[in-house]
């Protein structure tokens, strides 16, 4: 366990790649595969259950990636939850039209913004959003950058709901059988990477309160992820009964 004591960041190789580059291709339809592996929209889905009180206007997503992700999540929410307005915040700008149609037909509409999170969370334009996720992202930066970050994000929404990777070894060593499912090399390294980076006991929130605000849950969830939830406005949060 040792060298899982503290994170340890190292560059994925994902993020280096051209959006059309064939191995970052087939890297992002192994993340489709390794989210469902992790339940990650189910966990995200019970999250957003629990914690916010009525069915919202807007969310935002940060580190959105291709949106198959929150896609799979809408699935579970909009039966309860219509007419959502969804912002998916990436750099890469990798959504399609055909994404956009398939949440037309669960009644949300997606907007879809190419920036850097930090040039964006910076802004003093823009929504105020009922809540912020983010999926396997907050990983890719150090502790500073996250504190940074957090002090930035309280200002756009009084929520925020993430899925991490878990930093522990039953983890790290589902990261190396990844191969037996096919995954190409640029996978094989980042999802070991991924769990070097990744989150363990109240790791989250000690840098949510050290942004100055109030977290309210961190725990393991399931066999390889970590999720957190903060709050950013006490008087504008009431957690569902």
């Amino acid at each position: 366990m040792s060298e899982l004591h503290q994170r340890r960041l190292v560059p994925e190789i994902l993020d280096g790649l051209a959006a059309d580059d064939p191995r970052a291709l087939a890297s992002r339809r192994d993340l489709r595969c390794i989210n469902a592996l992790m339940f990650q929209a189910r966990i995200m889905a019970s999250l957003l259950r629990k914690f916010v009180p009525k069915p919202p206007r807007r969310i935002v997503e940060i580190g959105a990636g291709d949106g198959t992700f929150m896609l799979a999540v809408a699935r579970h929410m909009a039966r309860h939850w219509p007419e959502v307005e969804l912002t998916m915040l990436d750099r890469a700008g990798l959504l399609t039209a055909e994404l956009s149609a398939d949440f037309d037909r669960l009644g949300w509409t997606i907007e879809g913004i190419t920036a850097d999170v930090f040039d964006w969370a910076e802004g003093t334009q823009g929504k105020r959003f009922d809540a912020i996720t983010v999926n396997l992202f907050l990983h890719h930066f150090d502790d500073a950058g996250l504190v940074r970050l957090f002090s930035l994000l309280t200002t756009k929404a009084p929520l925020l709901l993430a899925t991490e990777p878990l930093r522990s070894m039953p983890a790290l060593a589902a990261a190396r059988l990844l191969p037996a499912i096919g995954v190409n090399d640029v996978t094989r390294h980042d999802a070991a990477q991924s769990v070097r980076a990744g989150f363990r006991g109240s790791e989250l929130s000690d840098l949510w309160l050290a942004a100055g605000r109030k977290p309210l849950e961190e725990r393991r969830a399931g066999l390889f992820s970590h999720v957190f939830v903060g709050v950013s406005d006490n008087a504008a949060f009431e957690l569902n009964p």
